[in-house]
């Protein structure tokens, strides 16, 4: 089966660098092959991922995405649509069905090929938009967790400010600290959470126990106090964040280094030499996809209790606004690109 459509536009990039090397093209719409379908996109939401590919930064990213130019030249990792078209060896997924995940790009256009096992079904209750924030930035946050032993989601409804553990999050009005925030605390933790002065009331609707501007002194909360450190900022002093967990507790950094070559990877070094011989080990997060992990989320999500922070939303034409205004930072959640707007 091929899809009605023969040409459709993308935002895409011949060489590396910020928003602004992004051009609008005209391209055949592809054809997936086997395992493969073609998802007409809807909606994709932007991450701190898509800009660190925009500019391969670090250097190190390259020796993964492309020496010269990223090897998916549209980005967009987060993408929700409608099947068009579906490839051989492809049982699972038929055309018309809702779908989300994932994927190495494409997301800034109207259409994109993606791996069949890559996606799931989107549930009835829920709009494509809302979907489209969760694989990403919710499955970061739901890995953290899980690398920091804070549980599994919690089957009833839990109040935070008395939960046993105690979990506090770094950087917590970004898109990965939103989800970190709501999904501890629906893990029964009672949850501290650091953010900007702009994200505090976001935050605070998410259910925490408390709720700090990110510039509070470190110095000033009480040692040994909480079970977990979720640090998503990576630019606390690792021993002050040590300092503040329980004995059995631990430090799970997800970002931080600001080396142009390397990254985080000197950070990461400093923790793993931090957690030797330590009963508060310090432990660095490298996110991977898991499809499960989003299907999980997605059942949170159409049940209510699991409501993404969007800041804005934009149309197609304006992404690289939207990618720009990422770049700026100080943004509360998640923006989104709909292209069916």
């Amino acid at each position: 089966m091929t899809t009605t459509t023969n040409t459709m536009q993308a935002w895409s990039q011949d060489r590396y660098g910020g928003p602004d090397v992004l051009t609008l093209t005209r391209r055949d719409v592809p054809q997936p092959g086997a395992g493969e379908v073609l998802v007409r996109v809807t909606a994709t939401s932007l991450n701190s991922a898509d800009l660190r590919i925009l500019r391969g930064d670090p250097l190190l990213v390259r020796l993964a995405y492309g020496l010269r130019r990223p090897r998916t030249p549209v980005p967009g990792r987060d993408v929700a649509g409608v099947v068009e078209c579906v490839g051989g060896d492809v049982s699972d997924l038929a055309v018309g069905d809702r779908v989300v995940g994932e994927l190495a790009g494409g997301g800034l256009g109207t259409h994109v090929v993606a791996p069949a096992d890559k996606l799931r079904r989107i549930p009835d209750a829920l709009d494509d938009r809302t979907a489209a924030t969760l694989p990403l930035a919710g499955g970061t946050a739901w890995q953290a967790l899980d690398l920091a032993g804070i549980g599994t989601d919690s089957s009833e409804p839990v109040d935070s400010r008395t939960g046993h553990r105690r979990v506090l999050v770094l950087g917590a009005g970004g898109g990965v600290g939103t989800f970190a925030v709501r999904l501890a605390v629906l893990r029964g933790a009672q949850v501290h959470a650091l953010c900007s002065a702009r994200a505090i009331e976001a935050v605070e609707a998410l259910g925490t126990a408390r709720v700090d501007d990110r510039s509070i002194d470190l110095a000033t909360l009480e040692a040994a106090s909480y079970d977990a450190v979720i640090d998503l900022g990576g630019v606390a002093p690792l021993r002050s964040l040590q300092r503040l967990l329980r004995d059995g507790g631990a430090l799970v950094g997800v970002s931080g280094g600001t080396n142009p070559v390397f990254g985080p990877l000197g950070r990461m070094l400093r923790a793993a030499a931090l957690s030797i011989g330590s009963n508060r080990p310090l432990k660095s997060l490298a996110a991977v996809t898991k499809p499960a992990i989003t299907e999980q989320l997605l059942q949170l999500a159409a049940s209510g209790r699991l409501v993404p922070v969007v800041q804005q939303t934009f149309t197609l034409d304006a992404a690289p606004d939207a990618l720009a205004q990422l770049d700026a930072g100080g943004v509360v959640g998640k923006l989104l690109v709909a292209t069916d707007a």
